[in-house]
């Protein structure tokens, strides 16, 4: 077995727990490893302190697997660490029934490895070349300790160029149906393995879906809409509207909701079972849509929702704009001549809870100054849209934007629009997704919730 040896000067990054060795850290190689081959690690002066796999291709020359001395990665050993990764989640989500991320990476040890469980599906990505070169005996593994009726790869992301490899799917192992469906908090989704994002589905909102409860009801008496007591002994008090007539419909107290960036719907769907009046899905891609469409029937929410395929960018704005149209006229042109003659860019449209839940805006330290300016685009106009003590509901999967700057990025964003945010809940990633703490990378996700008011 080759040999790593480190050099005297570095940061001692190895001891503190982060699982990568990089170019710039080491000082020579004993021996000739093969691409993918297990090699140990030392400090200068000789100590072993890790056991990983190589590939000089890549910038992270060494993915640390073991603090112990280790011949190879092989079935038996992955069979203990899916053993492992299966333990941790019925310890601590045993809540999330029987679909959740299995194996996260490097939180889990297991670095370049991603797998989804789909209820008795499973979906593995592999991200680097010592994974890639092992596929074999991860699904000798996972068919023995998880007994799946089928292993699909989506080993289709732009990453593993970085590692010398091409982009790679297909089945693994048993059947592989294109769409399969899960439970998540009490809803029905169905989700394409196939063709969907990443591994067809993020795991990683679950618990913030869920927290969109509070959000839901309490907006009736903004429509003027007020419980009255029962002509009815004995019966619960009737909603009724300005007029005095009795409102039938059962949605009465609940939040309009726009959500952005939609992919299957989840959001939407949490929404709705939650009270929602009216919700707004709206994404880019005509597939997520369906998707989504797809979901909402499944789940009997066909009545509450609209979809609209678009830009989220372009709709914020362009509602923005309408508002603001719309605004001026009210005040008859204060300040300036105002041609009402003129249709309206957009219909100007505002909702009580605006969810903004973007894919990665920054994949690399450099793209970060970009990002933020496409956060705070995206923020600025969703609270704009919000109605007056609404709620804004906003994430970033950006792990190169750290929480501090996303935060900073919003509160730019408020002074621009004129708002104020009081933040109601900041989260992360669920269990399945726990964060290695000397690998800030597993920490990447950021959820909030805002109120937001007019200064």
């Amino acid at each position: 077995m080759a040999a790593i040896y480190l050099q005297r000067g570095r940061k001692k990054r190895l001891e503190e727990g982060h699982p990568w060795i990089y170019r710039n850290e080491i000082e020579r190689i004993d021996g000739s490893p093969e691409p993918g081959a297990i090699v140990s690690v030392h400090a200068h002066n000789g100590q072993y302190l890790a056991t990983g796999y190589y590939n000089e291709q890549s910038q992270l020359v060494v993915r640390i697997v073991s603090y112990q001395p280790l011949e190879e990665m092989t079935t038996e050993w992955f069979a203990e660490r899916f053993e492992a990764c299966a333990a941790y989640r019925r310890r601590f989500a045993s809540g999330v029934g029987d679909s959740y991320r299995l194996v996260y990476g490097e939180a889990d040890y297991l670095p370049g490895l991603v797998i989804d469980k789909f209820g008795d599906v499973l979906v593995v990505q592999l991200l680097s070349l010592g994974m890639d070169k092992r596929r074999g005996a991860i699904v000798k593994a996972l068919a023995k300790i998880l007994q799946p009726t089928g292993i699909y790869e989506r080993s289709d992301v732009g990453v593993r160029s970085l590692e010398g490899l091409e982009p790679r799917k297909g089945p693994l192992y048993g059947e592989c149906p294109q769409h399969v469906t899960i439970v998540e908090n009490g809803l029905r989704l169905e989700i394409d393995i196939w063709e969907g994002q990443k591994t067809g589905y993020f795991f990683d909102q679950r618990e913030n879906r869920a927290a969109l409860a509070p959000l839901m009801l309490g907006y009736g008496q903004r429509s003027g809409i007020t419980l009255q007591p029962s002509a009815a002994p004995g019966e619960p008090p009737v909603p009724t509207n300005a007029k005095g007539n009795a409102v039938t419909f059962p949605y009465w107290d609940g939040a309009t909701v726009l959500e952005c960036f939609s992919h299957t719907g989840s959001f939407t769907l949490h929404a709705c079972k939650y009270g929602a009046k009216k919700v707004t899905c709206l994404d880019i891609s005509a597939h997520a849509i369906e998707s989504a469409k797809r979901n909402v029937g499944l789940n009997g929410f066909e009545d509450r929702v609209e979809f609209v395929v678009a830009d989220a960018f372009d709709y914020l704005r362009s509602q923005s704009r309408g508002l603001d149209q719309r605004r001026e006229r009210a005040q008859g042109g204060i300040g300036k001549k105002v041609d009402t003659s003129q249709k309206l860019e957009s219909d100007g449209r505002t909702w009580d809870v605006v969810i903004l839940d973007p894919p990665a805006f920054a994949k690399t330290k450099g793209a970060v100054a970009q990002a933020c300016r496409g956060y705070k685009d995206i923020n600025l106009h969703g609270m704009k849209l919000v109605n007056e003590g609404g709620f804004l509901v906003t994430a970033s999967c950006s792990y190169h934007v750290r929480p501090e700057l996303f935060l900073e990025t919003i509160q730019s964003a408020a002074v621009d629009a004129g708002k104020l945010l009081r933040l109601v809940e900041w989260r992360g990633a669920g269990k399945d997704h726990p964060q290695l703490l000397g690998a800030s990378e597993s920490d990447y996700l950021k959820f909030a919730i805002f109120e937001v008011r007019s200064r």
